[in-house]
């Protein structure tokens, strides 16, 4: 059988699109391997949201040229380079066999079908239209054995932010049909899945046929789901109804990503982001208020063109009146074809150490704040859901806390489980403990066939 091997560059929505290939590829009777060494095919799935994306897609293929060279390896891009760049790369490296976008996932085995039998280098990135394009839909017993999926219910963005490619390489806002998304988070509890996370560019922007609220309820009560999440979210979307949900369903997990990207009103407006910090400390006062102890992460650029010494300060003073859990926090890169890169020199960019030495001072200050959440639970039984094994020590249990806080503890409780954990010690980016109950034993597999959901659009949506 031939063997594959897929690099995966970025954020969750690459991480799901890794999977969908993934399932692809097992159709043509491929199976994984993780030493790209052994490969017979070789995917680059790249992201272009940060600075230097094309160099490390570049420093990648140049180590796999060597496989290529050794064993006729198949070499591909996809992903937002490959969207961004198209049959520029082909000739940028010519050892490449073909390039696609994330559009073109489902024509993965016609492309590699063609550059096998025709000896054809190809590319395929066009936008596939709004009426035309078909969801990737995860293949359930691909996930039977796991505990937790993504299921994608929405793509692009129509935000057109000015720091963010993502309307370049993503195209515009399409959402699945709601009847979809519910059918398939159905097959994933099916086969034991307890945990889903609803994923999209700009996810509760969603319109599918409902709102994003009424899809997060419904999705909730699939026999089986014990827990909902969803990434990644715009504060122009976070509405009063969303907010409800928080209040009245315990299954949507308490944490929320909301990105302010910076904490004063001035570049805030040169970004394209139609909110004050005013405004989006009303909706997260709101939220909070609707579901006491929520976690809230999110993202912050440092050093956008023009950002004053003052204007970081009121990002540092935002950070300390939230108290973010965690923030994602990155210096500006002007991406292409974007309003900021076009306008970089008019608005003034922020000398490289500066930016540099700012973001060290951010993360320093987050790191306080998320060494104080995790301290405080150190004595406290939390609840934790048991994914499977620690990444670090083999012989103890890793899972999440419903705020998304990462615990290894010593237990024996198999994946999918729920489970008390008693917090022993913490460092700002995990729990350590031990397994003290079980609350809620794995699922049996199969649940029963029949979808309990009603998916009919109710009158008032």
């Amino acid at each position: 059988m031939k063997r594959y091997f897929i690099h995966t560059f970025g954020c969750q929505m690459n991480v799901n699109d890794s999977l969908r290939m993934s399932e692809a590829l097992s159709k043509m009777s491929y199976v994984p391997t993780p030493e790209p060494e052994n490969a017979d095919l070789i995917i680059l799935n790249t992201c272009s949201i940060r600075e230097k994306a094309e160099d490390k897609m570049l420093s990648a293929l140049g180590r796999y040229r060597a496989v290529k060279a050794s064993r006729g390896a198949i070499l591909g891009v996809g992903g937002c380079v490959a969207q961004q760049e198209k049959d520029k790369l082909l000739k940028k490296v010519p050892y490449l066999d073909f390039v696609f976008g994330p559009d073109n996932i489902a024509k993965l085995p016609e492309v590699i079908s063609r550059v096998q039998d025709a000896r054809e280098r190809v590319v395929e990135t066009a936008f596939v239209d709004s009426e035309e394009y078909v969801f990737p839909r995860a293949d359930a017993e691909t996930s039977r054995g796991k505990v937790t999926e993504f299921v994608t219910v929405m793509k692009g963005c129509d935000n057109v932010c000015s720091f963010c490619v993502v309307p370049h390489t993503r195209g515009r806002e399409v959402s699945r049909a709601f009847p979809e998304v519910l059918l398939e988070v159905a097959d994933l509890a099916r086969v034991g899945l307890r945990e889903v996370t609803l994923i999209g560019q700009n996810v509760n922007s969603y319109q599918g046929g409902i709102s994003f609220a009424q899809l997060l309820l419904r999705t909730a009560e699939v026999p089986g789901i014990e827990r909902v999440r969803f990434t990644t979210s715009h504060p122009h979307d976070l509405s009063d109804e969303l907010i409800e949900a928080f209040r009245t369903q315990p299954k949507i997990a308490p944490h929320f990503h909301l990105p302010v990207q910076c904490g004063s009103d001035r570049i805030l407006k040169m970004m394209r982001r139609d909110y004050t910090v005013v405004q989006y400390l009303e909706r997260l006062e709101k939220l909070r208020a609707a579901r006491p102890g929520i976690a809230i992460t999110t993202d912050i650029i440092v050093g956008f063109p023009g950002e004053t010494e003052e204007e970081f300060e009121m990002t540092l003073q935002l950070t300390e009146q939230v108290r973010y859990d965690n923030q994602f926090s990155f210096v500006y890169s002007p991406r292409p074809k974007t309003g900021a890169a076009l306008r970089e020199k008019d608005w003034g960019p922020v000398p490289h150490e500066v930016k540099v030495a700012r973001l060290e001072r951010l993360q320093k200050v987050q790191r306080r704040i998320s060494g104080e959440y995790t301290q405080a639970q150190v004595g406290l039984d939390v609840e934790v859901m048991v994914e499977g094994r620690s990444r670090y020590d083999a012989t103890k249990r890793f899972g999440r806390t419903p705020e998304n806080r990462t615990v290894n503890f010593d237990g024996d409780a198999p994946a999918g489980s729920f489970v008390t954990v008693h917090i022993e010690r913490a460092t700002p980016n995990q729990l350590q403990g031990k397994q003290v109950a079980v609350l809620k034993e794995p699922t049996v597999a199969p649940l029963p066939v029949e979808l309990t959901v009603p998916l009919h659009v109710p009158a008032e949506a």
